[in-house]
């Protein structure tokens, strides 16, 4: 019933149908380009996270992203390690001041934050998120060389122009100080030629609110580009003893993760048919499931076939110019 009244956010009930229309009309297989999305990220990215948020929390909890994961170690051990080495990474201590980009509804941040004792910031465009920080992180509200420290989960794959994001994320940071992210990225292997390939990207972009997923060089070049000197990059997933798309096979069963099963998906996709029905969840909530369904097939698609990874992870410094 919490995932049937959250489905829609900040949108009212009566639009959540026109809303996911309005939402598809932005991608490729629904007409939809490219630069139309970039030039509507906030307004693409917003319906998406108002239509989707209620279902990640269902099916994921409060931390909206994947992790590489030991044998033996659950999903949610694996996710809290991911978090855990992004702040070591970042060398955190008590008293920094640390910003977010694209926190979520703070999963990580709380998380982060605890396991460092430091004061972090969320920063995200949209409200349904925040009110359950509402900023533009391509258009941030802070003065240059305000934090000791940023890092971005999986967020700014949403960004419109990478160098654009990442040269406002070096604004924002001090002089000598760290950068840490994971990236959505595709691959080398990934080949723009190749049509189910291009499938693939296609799908991982429509159900995951992405107006395009741009290869991991491009993340460098960009990182470079914005002015920062890249100490470190990998591909965490490559070589992880779990594949980070282990859980997205239906085929698998886990009561830890029933809600991604085959026998979840049935259930979840049957529950909300009929809460439609009965109108106690808005017209258009099968439709958002059937997109993060569509997400969730290309994801598993894209990382058996290692053409994307959801954990390109750099760490990177801005130069201390000056002495500063």
């Amino acid at each position: 019933m919490n995932l049937a009244k959250g489905v829609g956010g900040n949108i009212d009930k009566s639009q959540v149908l026109s809303a996911v229309e309005k939402y598809e009309k932005y991608h490729a297989s629904y007409g939809g380009q490219e630069e139309e999305r970039k030039a509507n990220y906030v307004d693409m990215v917003n319906k998406f996270y108002d239509l989707a948020t209620s279902f990640y929390e269902y099916g994921w909890g409060q931390s909206f992203h994947f992790a590489p994961r030991w044998k033996g170690e659950s999903v949610r051990e694996g996710i809290k390690r991911h978090e855990h080495f992004i702040a070591l990474q970042l060398c955190l201590k008590p008293g920094q001041k640390v910003l977010d980009v694209g926190c979520g509804i703070g999963g990580p941040l709380r998380e982060i934050s605890r396991f460092s004792s430091t004061s972090i910031t969320g920063l995200n465009n949209n409200e349904y998120q925040i009110t359950r920080a509402k900023a533009d992180f391509m258009k941030m509200p802070f003065p240059d060389n305000n934090f000791d420290a940023v890092y971005a989960i999986e967020a700014t794959c949403h960004a419109p122009d990478v160098y654009a994001c990442y040269k406002e994320i070096f604004r924002v940071l001090k002089p000598g100080q760290l950068f840490a992210a994971y990236e959505w990225c595709m691959t080398e292997a990934f080949d723009p030629n190749n049509e189910e390939h291009q499938k693939i990207k296609e799908e991982i972009e429509v159900g995951d609110g992405l107006p395009d997923i741009r290869l991991t060089t491009k993340c460098v070049e960009a990182l470079k580009q914005a002015g920062f000197e890249v100490i470190w990059e990998k591909d965490l997933a490559v070589n992880s003893p779990v594949p980070w798309y282990f859980h997205l096979d239906a085929s698998h069963f886990s009561l830890s993760t029933f809600p991604l099963t085959s026998i979840g998906r049935f259930f979840t996709r049957s529950l909300i048919r009929a809460l439609e029905f009965v109108r106690l969840a808005p017209r258009g909530s099968l439709k958002v499931q059937e997109i993060l369904q569509r997400a969730a097939d290309g994801l598993l698609e894209g990382g058996k076939k290692e053409i994307f990874t959801p954990m390109y992870f750099f760490l990177a410094r801005k130069p201390n110019f000056g002495g500063q």
